[in-house]
């Protein structure tokens, strides 16, 4: 039922862009440092988007290294505290008395 719901949102975002950027289909004037060009202002919107998310996850790299790293070593961690308690069970019980 989820998946149902997320693609049925997804298909509304969809559509609703595909509207935008026919009705925003009108050519914008783009002044940058080699030159300037005229593009739909539909093309320049998608283009600042992809380059968001692109800075986006650039950014977040460095977060993920860390805790993929941090992730690598309580795994290591659990391992041999694992094989410490198999080895503390494995020996044999000595009463106080």
């Amino acid at each position: 039922m989820k998946r149902i719901i997320s693609l049925v949102f997804f298909l509304i975002v969809l559509i609703c862009g595909l509207f935008f950027g026919l009705l925003n289909a009108s050519p914008v004037r783009v002044d940058y440092y080699f030159g300037a060009r005229e593009l739909p202002l539909a093309l320049i919107l998608v283009i600042t988007l992809l380059a968001g998310a692109v800075c986006g996850v650039l950014a977040a790299l460095g977060v993920i290294f860390r805790k993929n790293r941090e992730i690598a070593r309580l795994r290591k961690e659990i391992k041999i505290t694992g094989k410490e308690l198999s080895s503390l069970r494995a020996l044999p019980y000595q009463d106080e008395r």
